[in-house]
């Protein structure tokens, strides 16, 4: 088999979805596989420390386009950008890559095209046409705010929601990615729905996310960081600092459960939020300035973090939590499970896809003041149960080897090129119907 993976960005630091493509090139690289990678090259300084020298990765450089978009979607709100000017820049990287696939598709005899992102179920695909069975996913998606808090949505920015969401059905007839490609893989039946009409039938579910079990692991085990000793109970958020992430409710969760239980609050990670929510910690008497002040009672800001050094805090610490209101996907999760960490996570979107009583507690989004206390509870509670904290810890750990290993994942997506190479082979085309095979 010769791959090629296609995506907007191929990186771990930039998080979320950029991290699948790195993921299955890297796995597939380390087994010896024949594939070839295509990405843009603002990844490039990252990928040559970690695949120094690599003749099968091709970069797509910035556009005068490119910057256009970035410009005018910094002032914009983050969902509003996503879905308009960082279309736009995806649709143009997307251009450039199609002629260096056409190429490395007659160069290089490539099998078969993997578009691991863009995420989403809407945003059509410009890789169609290349003679080659196409699959495209796991997509993540179709998700709103839990009912209550809707209104944490500008009506302008509804509106132009609303107004993206027709405009993709829209582009998904014009575009005709998603409705020629081999497959398409969901994360979940609610990605499914989120697909527009008349795509291609053949529709597969598999979780977008996994683990890198070399980096995210268990502090017992070799060369990893000593847990601490400390009486107080460690807890860890890490994540942008973005308002869907409601890490303003977790704060105010910590500072009602601070007074009942020995505890402290790390937030890895930066973003928009982070000087309004370091005021929010201030008047609330919680804010540690420095790490000489980060002690039991106070919440201490570490800003941005590389991964290893994410991965070093999380190995200290007892319990992850993560209030968003909005994690279609969520592998901070999972990164905390491997490492033998019970999540706290609110009970929408994809945690749920992740978490059960096992592993880790769920609180429902019923309204803000039910959610903080919920947070506040299970805070509390594991602060004060270390041998719940392990339990559930081990628990959430054996999951993620059974189902979340990033080898393991491979082996599906492995398993699902095949399907769709066989279903090339026999002439089969997205609409299941057999003709002449087009190479």
């Amino acid at each position: 088999m010769r791959l090629l993976i296609t995506a907007e960005h191929t990186s771990a630091r930039f998080g979320g979805e950029a991290a699948l493509a790195l993921h299955y090139f890297r796995v597939l690289r380390q087994r010896g596989a024949q594939v070839w990678l295509v990405t843009h090259s603002r990844t490039r300084d990252e990928l040559s420390i970690l695949f120094p020298g690599d003749q099968r990765i091709h970069y797509i450089p910035d556009s005068w386009l490119h910057r256009w978009a970035w410009h005018i979607g910094s002032v914009l709100p983050d969902q509003i950008s996503y879905f308009t000017t960082g279309f736009v820049a995806r649709l143009a990287t997307q251009l450039v890559q199609r002629r260096v696939i056409r190429r490395l598709v007659a160069t290089e005899q490539i099998d078969i095209i993997h578009q691991p992102m863009p995420v989403s179920p809407r945003e059509p695909s410009m890789i169609f046409g290349f003679g080659v069975p196409v699959v495209i996913g796991p997509m993540n998606g179709g998700m709103d705010y839990p009912p209550v808090f809707r209104k944490r949505r500008g009506s302008v920015e509804r509106v132009l929601l609303g107004l993206g969401r027709w405009g993709a059905q829209m582009m998904n007839r014009l575009i005709p990615g998603k409705r020629q490609a081999a497959m398409l893989v969901v994360a979940n039946a609610r990605t499914e729905a989120a697909l527009p009409k008349g795509l291609c039938p053949h529709v597969v579910h598999v979780v977008e996310n996994g683990v890198d079990l070399g980096l995210w692991r268990p502090s017992g085990e070799p060369s990893s960081v000593a847990p601490s000793n400390e009486a107080a109970a460690t807890f860890v958020f890490l994540g942008r600092l973005v308002g869907w992430k409601a890490v303003e409710l977790l704060v105010h969760a910590f500072k009602k459960a601070q007074v009942q239980a020995p505890m402290r609050l790390i937030i890895i990670g930066d973003g928009d939020e982070r000087v309004q929510l370091e005021g929010i910690a201030r008047s609330q008497e919680v804010l540690a300035e420095s790490d000489a002040t980060a002690v039991a009672g106070t919440i201490r800001f570490m800003g941005w973090m590389a991964q290893r050094d994410c991965a070093a805090e999380l190995q200290r610490a007892d319990c992850l939590v993560l209030p968003s209101l909005l994690e279609c996907g969520g592998a901070v999760v999972l990164e905390a499970m491997s490492m033998g960490k019970p999540v706290i996570a609110t009970a929408w979107g994809g945690p749920l896809d992740y978490l059960d009583s096992q592993c880790g507690v769920l609180v429902p989004p019923t309204d803000r003041d039910t959610l903080i206390d919920g947070f506040a509870d299970a805070m509390v509670r594991l602060a004060k149960s270390p041998a719940e904290r392990e339990r559930l810890g081990r628990n959430g750990r054996e999951k993620v080897l059974r189902e979340y290993d990033w080898d393991v994942k491979v082996d599906r997506i492995v398993e699902l090129y095949e399907g769709a190479m066989r279903g090339h082979s026999l002439g089969i085309d997205a609409a299941g119907v057999k003709g002449g095979p087009s190479r």
